[in-house]
Formats: structure tokens, sequence, C-alpha cells
């Protein structure tokens, strides 16, 4: 028996990492989600916080898809996007500048600024969020879920006081599901416990995208994710534009703000209206080859 060697580039925006493959030169996986699960173990793969598969579109200039560490199919990755930009310009797919993409959240604009053989800056107009309970989906009724009392923090829990925590919750989707709550000190909270039973929780129907955020001042914030599907991650570019939105929706912030995630510095624009734009970095890590028996 022979193996399928399948080659792929490693990606990070901000720490947040994935395993890409470039559907342009290579065959793309049968089985996405397997592959998903096998490549980004940390111990026994490659490791990361999934894989996205950078395909050929009729729409744009690539498609993207991707898949959770856990192999669960994502709609949308503002840091995978801007990485997948970064691959079909330096791979000269497409020239510099303005780039579409094609994603499970519709078409999406970008510009790419290359800073580097390896890396790019890159502008993404993310599109306008999503507010509606039913289409984030948030299991409530209303127009707005905005600073809303959350069913799945019944009674407060010991942590609060010192992280100063808001057990009032905002929906935003940005093509796929967030909930954002505030906090005095987002160090002090529990992520690992609270995250992934707020993600579960029958109040979202398609689970959810967990943030706590620190408000530094109207126009700087602090923030660390539980994503859906992966756990902790160093940053969470739709997770952060939903962020922003939720800053202005709860009067918390101004219009333009600095998003502080663990992994650096992500920066965000909402008018109130309209489309969300998030500029950021994408860098190349190693390419490689994975084995398939």
């Amino acid at each position: 028996m022979t193996s399928a060697k399948l080659p792929f580039v490693k990606m990070h925006g901000l720490g947040n990492d994935y395993v890409y493959i470039d559907g342009f030169s290579v065959a793309v996986p049968s089985d996405p989600p397997a592959l998903a699960r096998r490549i980004s173990d940390r111990h026994r793969g490659v490791g990361g916080d999934g894989l996205i598969l950078v395909e050929p579109s009729d729409v744009a200039a690539a498609r993207m898809r991707m898949f959770n560490a856990d192999g669960s199919e994502s709609e949308m990755c503002g840091n995978g996007v801007r990485c997948v930009s970064h691959l079909v310009v330096s791979r000269g797919y497409a020239p510099a500048g303005p780039v579409r993409i094609e994603t499970g959240r519709g078409v999406l604009d970008l510009v790419v600024d290359p800073t580097g053989r390896r890396s790019s800056r890159v502008r993404v107009d993310m599109g306008e969020p999503i507010l509606s309970p039913a289409r984030i989906p948030v299991d409530l009724p209303g127009e707005r879920v905005v600073e809303s009392p959350c069913s799945a923090l019944s009674r407060a829990e010991a942590w609060w006081e010192a992280a100063g925590f808001d057990p009032r919750m905002t929906g935003v989707s940005m093509g796929n599901p967030h909930v954002v709550f505030w906090c005095r000190d987002v160090a002090a909270v529990p992520l690992g416990e609270f995250g992934p039973r707020i993600e579960t929780d029958r109040l979202f129907p398609a689970r959810v995208n967990v943030h706590v955020v620190e408000v530094l001042d109207r126009e700087r914030v602090r923030m660390r994710t539980w994503e859906r599907g992966s756990g902790i991650t160093q940053a969470c570019g739709t997770g952060a534009s939903a962020v922003c939105v939720a800053g202005v929706l709860c009067g918390r912030t101004g219009e333009r703000i600095r998003a502080e995630l663990p992994g650096g510095e992500l920066e965000l624009e909402w008018a109130g209206q309209g489309p969300v734009f998030m500029t950021g970095p994408a860098e190349e890590v190693f390419e490689g080859v994975w084995y398939e028996d």
C-alpha cells in the first residue's frame, strides 16, 4: 500500500492557525472533516485550530471552506480569510490589491497589501452583522439580543466578582454565531470551563463562539475567545468584528476600535449600520507534506 502525499501550507492570523490546502495545485481531500480532526491534532498531526481548503471559484478569486479542529464545518473565519487572500496573491492566482473571496458567508471584498514574501496586511469587508435572534441563531424572541439575560447563567458564580463579570449577553452573527459578555478583567474568567458550557447551551441551536471582553477605553478593548469546535484560540477575526458591533450597540465603545487578542491586535470599524471592516496580518509559517495511508 502506498501513501498519498498532500502538500499543505501552515499559516496564521495573530496566532489563529490553520492548515491550508491549495486546491489550485492539488486535488482537495475527499473527507475534509476526518482530515481536519487528524491534521489539527497538536501532538499527532501538524497542529492547528482547523483545516482550510482554498479552491477555484466561478464568482471570486478563490473559494474558502473552513473546518474546525473537531471536524465541524464553519461558515466563516476572519483570520482565515485574510490568510486565504494572502495565499491567492502570493501564489500568483490574483494580483495584490482588491481581491474577492467566496465564503460560506458569501463573497467578501478584501484589499491585500504584501509586507514580505510570506506575509501581508489585509483589510476585509466582513459584511453587515446579522442581529435577528432567529438568524444568529439564539433561541429568544424579539428583534435583537443586546445585554439580555442569559438563561445559561441562572445564578452568580464564585469568579464573577473577581472578573467584574456582567452576565448579560449580546448576540451577533458575522455569518457565524457569536455571543459577547463584558467584564472588568478577562484574565479572571475561567474560559476553559465557561466557554464550552455556553457554546453548547440549548439557547444556541447551532452552538456559538463565546467572547469575554474588557473595555480599556472607547477605542480599545481586550478580549478572549472560546471558538465553537476549536476551544480557546489566540484570535478570532469574526469574533473581534462581533465585539466591535456589540460595543456600538451597547454604547460601550466607539465606532473604531483596536481589539487586543492573545495573539495580537486587530483594527475594527462599524458605523452602526452597513458592513464591518477588519484589518490585520496574515503570515505563512511553513510548507509541508501530509501522508495519507
